[in-house]
């Protein structure tokens, strides 16, 4: 049954209940996009500037209590949703910018070592052929072996006689003069050469009873000389191993005496200066007789009694 409300008690009812607040404007959040995180933005941050605004129009407008729930919620909500891509943005970005920090250093080291991998590359190629280019000379020199002949051998003179030795034992003395010739060629085309040689020795069987020295001297490319050096040997004490010789000069008549020439010529050739260098070593030895009928004349198939070989020493 309805009863109808009197004017009083509308008057009580209204007085009773609280005044409604004025209607709040309604606020909006835009999350942004993933892919363009820079365009957040707050749109409908007044009333008359969302988009939304004259568009959509919610459902719990005339409710204050919802409102307020609702805009709170949704702003809360659109940070929170939001918050994740701007952390993970950040991330990257600053790893980004580390990698291409890293990147950049790296470029800086390879730009200021290229230089110096440059010239180690242009001093090991230089090296490398500079060590063949010499290796050709030296082994091309090697093929240009000296010529070194004994081209002669004369006694001019031979005398043995009895005396005493420096300690005073009385034995049989000798003494020998003879002059040996030798021809030296150098075959080089592109170097000189320096020749020295070991004293020149005649011996009698194991006595030596001479020596002769000569002299060093350098011999220019493709020419030769022939060279001369005197081998003397004067009162050389024989003991007990001269006992059967004997000479003109104490009437016993001529004799003939077996004797031994031995010398090791050297040529050092400076091929490429002080670098390179190329050594010849040659021994000599020569079996020869002197003949005191032949005093004065040279020695008879000496080519056929002498010996050649080429060592490295």
């Amino acid at each position: 049954m309805h009863h109808a409300k009197t004017d009083s008690e509308v008057t009580s009812l209204a007085a009773s209940s609280p005044p409604r607040s004025p209607r709040r404007p309604a606020y909006y959040v835009m999350s942004p996009s993933p892919a363009d995180p820079e365009k957040f933005s707050l749109a409908g941050s007044t009333p008359g500037g969302s988009p939304i605004h004259h568009f959509h129009k919610p459902r719990y407008m005339n409710s204050p209590i919802h409102h307020s729930r609702e805009s709170t919620t949704g702003l809360s909500f659109s940070l929170k949703h939001n918050s994740g891509p701007w952390r993970k943005l950040s991330h990257g970005a600053e790893s980004l910018s580390s990698l291409g920090g890293e990147e950049t250093e790296e470029g800086l080291e390879r730009e200021e070592n290229s230089p110096l991998r440059c010239y180690a590359f242009g001093l090991l190629c230089f090296v490398l052929f500079f060590t063949l280019f010499s290796v050709i000379l030296w082994a091309a020199s090697k093929a240009y072996k000296p010529v070194i002949l004994v081209k002669s051998v004369i006694f001019e003179s031979y005398n043995i006689q009895a005396g005493m030795d420096y300690t005073g034992v009385p034995t049989k003395m000798m003494t020998i003069n003879s002059t040996v010739k030798i021809v030296f060629y150098n075959r080089g085309t592109f170097f000189g050469l320096h020749v020295t040689s070991t004293p020149l020795d005649l011996s009698f069987y194991d006595l030596k009873v001479a020596s002769g020295y000569m002299r060093e001297f350098y011999q220019s490319r493709k020419s030769g000389r022939v060279l001369t050096i005197v081998v003397t040997g004067k009162q050389i004490p024989l003991y007990g191993g001269g006992s059967t010789l004997m000479s003109r000069s104490n009437g016993l008549g001529p004799t003939v005496v077996p004797l031994n020439l031995n010398f090791v010529m050297r040529a050092r050739a400076h091929v490429l200066g002080n670098l390179v260098k190329s050594k010849f070593y040659r021994h000599i030895r020569c079996s020869l007789f002197l003949r005191e009928t032949r005093l004065g004349k040279p020695v008879r198939n000496l080519a056929m009694g002498c010996e050649y070989h080429d060592s490295r020493k």
